[in-house]
């Protein structure tokens, strides 16, 4: 056995054993057949298609095909939301406080989130011209600036957006990264058209300044619960509506919404953990971390305590005598 097809059978170590068992050869020499003679090394789409199949394969078997569409599913959401709310602030960032206030700002903009907000804007526009991969590369420069924002900030001693409005960003952004390869054109054109409603709905009615440098007081505290809330249901609804048609995605996306959905929520959520619902129009540092860490570890941790009670409640118990077969349709006679 050469090196390269060693190698490939440990990629197939991603695979359930009985399908290994099944297939593994067929597959290992079919990749060996399309690889180069000069070849040491699986190609990186080689070993990331097949970490791919083996994943799909696994959840097959666990009861859980539908998570991969229902991921999909999230990501449309996900992205949505993501492009709508970087419309709404890119609205607000346009509205500096005026100099003799005092209040510093960067330049023309309210703080340097303006940067920020821009590269979601682009990501929606590649979304409607380029979706899959360009999507995904703009996705993912979104999310590298919407995190290095607040360390640049710092350094510049500029100002930028509050950590409650930027955490649900980077949530929306990671699950935005499942996006499907070829969507249909209302999908990729919905971005866009939100993120102009947005904008001229925050141009027209979020104030141009307020004592909390316009992003805090109710602007932001209020607009992400009102945008949590709208997920939510948009979520539920179409989860109800394919759950009819025994179409079960709507189910998981919510999982995967989930932790993006309480980021949402954080302000609040730590406000209660504070004890500053009643007046104090922000929480502390220490319940917003507590409280974030919170929300990210439980919606994950969700998705594969479901994965195991689909895969135990598909697991079928003992044949007893007069059991039909659902393939065959065979009665049993006896318990084997």
């Amino acid at each position: 056995m050469s090196e390269l097809e060693r190698r490939y059978h440990r990629l197939l170590r991603a695979y359930p054993a009985d399908y290994r068992r099944a297939r593994g050869a067929e597959i290992v020499d079919t990749y060996l057949d399309l690889a180069g003679p000069e070849r040491r090394w699986p190609s990186p789409a080689d070993a990331a298609d097949l970490l791919r199949g083996g994943l799909r394969q696994r959840l097959r078997a666990a009861g859980a095909a539908d998570l991969i569409p229902g991921v999909r599913l999230a990501a449309v959401l996900a992205f949505l939301t993501a492009t709508a709310l970087a419309g709404a602030w890119s609205g607000l960032e346009l509205h500096p406080p005026m100099a003799q206030w005092g209040v510093p700002h960067a330049g023309p903009f309210v703080s340097l989130g303006i940067g920020v907000w821009a590269a979601w804007l682009l990501a929606a526009a590649v979304h409607a011209a380029a979706p899959g991969r360009w999507t995904r590369h703009a996705v993912a420069l979104a999310l590298l600036l919407t995190v290095a924002v607040v360390p640049v900030a710092a350094l510049a001693g500029l100002p930028r957006p509050p950590l409650f409005v930027l955490l649900p960003q980077v949530g929306l952004g990671l699950v935005a990264l499942g996006l499907p390869e070829r969507p249909p054109m209302p999908v990729r054109s919905a971005p866009l058209l939100a993120v102009v409603a947005a904008g001229l709905t925050s141009v027209i009615l979020l104030p141009r300044y307020d004592s909390y440098l316009s992003y805090h007081g109710w602007t932001a505290s209020g607009v992400l619960p009102a945008a949590a809330v709208a997920l939510l249901i948009l979520v539920l609804l179409l989860g109800a509506g394919l759950a009819l048609r025994a179409d079960y995605r709507g189910g998981w996306a919510l999982l995967v919404l989930l932790t993006p959905i309480g980021l949402l929520f954080l302000d609040p959520l730590a406000g209660a953990v504070d004890g500053n619902m009643g007046g104090a129009p922000n929480p502390g540092w220490d319940a917003l971390a507590a409280t974030a860490v919170a929300v990210g570890l439980a919606g994950p941790a969700l998705l594969p305590l479901t994965i195991a009670l689909r895969r135990r409640m598909r697991r079928p118990g003992p044949v007893r005598s007069g059991d039909r077969c659902p393939t065959c349709g065979r009665t049993a006679e006896r318990v084997p």
